[in-house]
């Protein structure tokens, strides 16, 4: 199932900021040379993830999952000049392409790469941060929240992504992702420490403000 035609993605891609040349390198590059190139934020939801980083203006953020890197540039073009993002991957064979990136990057000085497992991580990490993006395996979803809402401060956002699955949350469909993104939607609806919203944009975004 596609949330949006082509042809009113098309429409909102072209109504919507352009990418910057070395996004569009990314875009590019990454669906020619990497797989599952599907993973990419891509231009729509990049834009919206650097609205959201300028409208928050975060001093800290943390990404969980930074693939080659495109939503991490976009969540940067936000941070005010002492801020900083930490972006986890366990895939090490994309460190050295994803690092390449950063360098040609006005935010290189301000992105500070993890390369492991997000759950080991994750409580290695001194900062409090302002601003979340999950976007790893869906199964840890539940478990990459519990371990980033303490560490996010009153006001705070986490931004999860893929939370519709290809719509399949709302089909007879028993795949162990969607479960998992299934019962960590319900944890989510039913968290009276937060405000939410689920943003149908793409693969569905869920935008979680910690009260």
């Amino acid at each position: 199932m596609e949330i949006l035609s082509p042809q009113l993605q098309s429409y909102l891609d072209k109504h919507t900021d352009a990418e910057s040349p070395l996004l569009a390198h990314i875009n590019r590059e990454t669906h020619l040379k990497v797989s599952m190139p599907r993973m990419l934020s891509g231009h729509f939801q990049g834009r919206l993830l650097s609205m959201f980083s300028h409208l928050t203006r975060p001093r800290r953020i943390l990404e969980i999952g930074t693939y080659t890197g495109y939503a991490t540039l976009c969540l940067a073009e936000g941070l005010p000049d002492d801020g900083l993002i930490h972006t986890i991957d366990i895939n090490e064979e994309l460190m050295e392409r994803v690092r390449g990136y950063f360098a040609q990057s006005a935010f290189n000085d301000k992105i500070v790469q993890h390369t492991g497992n997000a759950l080991d991580i994750i409580p290695t990490l001194a900062d409090r941060f302002d601003l979340v993006f999950i976007d790893a395996d869906k199964r840890n979803n539940e478990n990459y929240y519990d371990l980033v809402i303490n560490l996010l401060n009153p006001g705070g956002l986490i931004l999860v992504d893929n939370v519709l699955w290809s719509g399949k949350v709302v089909e007879e469909n028993n795949d162990k992702d969607t479960l998992a993104i299934l019962k960590f939607n319900e944890k989510i609806a039913n968290d009276p420490r937060t405000a939410k919203l689920i943003v149908p944009v793409r693969d569905g975004l869920f935008a979680i403000r910690k009260l």
